[in-house]
């Protein structure tokens, strides 16, 4: 990653092998790292997954992998392939969010969300996978770890079904300003995760597991 940032990269690429590609702890860590790209100065980045047998669908790739440009090639002109491609690539999909990642050998693992142009109402942040648990939320301005934050009508434990998914969530009713995020302290690597602005009738501090219909974003990890 500092690599990347130190050359002022304009193309990130990745040589995908089959078996490699198909361990869990490969996959989220691609994700984790194609998130935390992007939050930064260097969100112009472009992504390349070199695959030297057939690539898989892209809708089977990571959510933060699935706009990255596939190429599939075996043969030696594959770096000029690689060129030539990475030459006629265009700038990012503009996205309505932020999503980063903060990693910390004392302070473990952290997600980073904010609005982009708009502010929140509050906000839901839910991870799904075994063993995986959120323990720590905080609301403060982007870019680094608030070192006091203040929550408003914090929740923990909510469970939020969503299709054949189900989350365990944390809450909050901060307003959440453009330049602002919410910052979550994840233990282990999540499928998936899922976040919405706070839906004023549908999450309730109870067990009760809720139904996600209230614009909820679900980001496939693995």
């Amino acid at each position: 990653m500092e690599s990347l940032l130190e050359a002022k990269a304009d193309v990130w690429l990745i040589l995908a092998d089959d078996a490699e590609f198909a361990k869990p702890s490969v996959r989220y860590g691609l994700s984790m790292m194609a998130a935390a790209l992007r939050q930064t100065k260097s969100a112009g980045c472009q992504i390349l997954l070199l695959w030297n047998s057939p690539a898989p669908a892209v809708n089977n790739l990571p959510q933060p992998l699935q706009s990255a440009t596939v190429i599939e090639e075996a043969a030696s002109s594959w770096a000029a392939k690689v060129v030539a491609k990475a030459s006629m690539l265009g700038k990012p999909t503009a996205q309505a969010y932020r999503l980063g990642i903060l990693g910390d050998e004392r302070l473990g693992q952290w997600f980073e969300l904010g609005p982009v142009d708009q502010s929140w109402d509050g906000f839901v942040f839910g991870i799904q996978g075994e063993g995986c648990e959120i323990n720590f939320q905080a609301v403060g301005p982007g870019g680094s770890l608030p070192e006091k934050a203040s929550l408003e009508y914090a929740q923990q434990g909510l469970k939020i079904q969503a299709g054949a998914r189900e989350f365990t969530a944390w809450a909050v009713r901060n307003q959440i300003a453009d330049g602002d995020s919410y910052f979550a302290r994840v233990k282990g690597c999540p499928n998936a995760i899922l976040f919405m602005p706070y839906p004023q009738d549908t999450c309730e501090p109870a067990d009760d597991t809720e139904s996600a219909d209230v614009a909820a974003t679900i980001v496939v990890l693995q």
